[in-house]
C-alpha cells in the first residue's frame, strides 16, 4: 500500500530532528570530553601519569571505597 504524503513528510522530518539531536549531543559530549580531560590533566594527575591512567587510578580508587 502507498504511504500517504502526510506519513512521509513526517518520516522525513522525524529523520532531520534525530538527525539534528545527534549532532548537539555529539558536539556536547565532545565539548565535556575537553573540559574533564584538561581537569585531570591539570590536577589530578600524578608525576608521568596520562590522563587516561589518572581516570582508571581514579575509577579503581572510587570503586574501592
Amino acid at each position: 500500500m502507498a504511504k500517504s504524503k502526510i506519513v512521509k513528510v513526517s518520516e522525513q522530518i522525524a529523520e532531520k530532528f534525530t538527525d539534528g539531536y545527534k549532532k548537539i549531543e555529539d558536539t556536547v559530549v565532545g565539548a565535556y570530553t575537553k573540559i574533564e580531560d584538561g581537569f585531570v590533566d591539570n590536577f589530578l594527575t600524578k608525576d608521568g601519569e596520562t590522563v587516561e591512567e589518572a581516570k582508571e587510578r581514579l575509577k579503581k580508587e572510587i570503586e574501592s571505597k
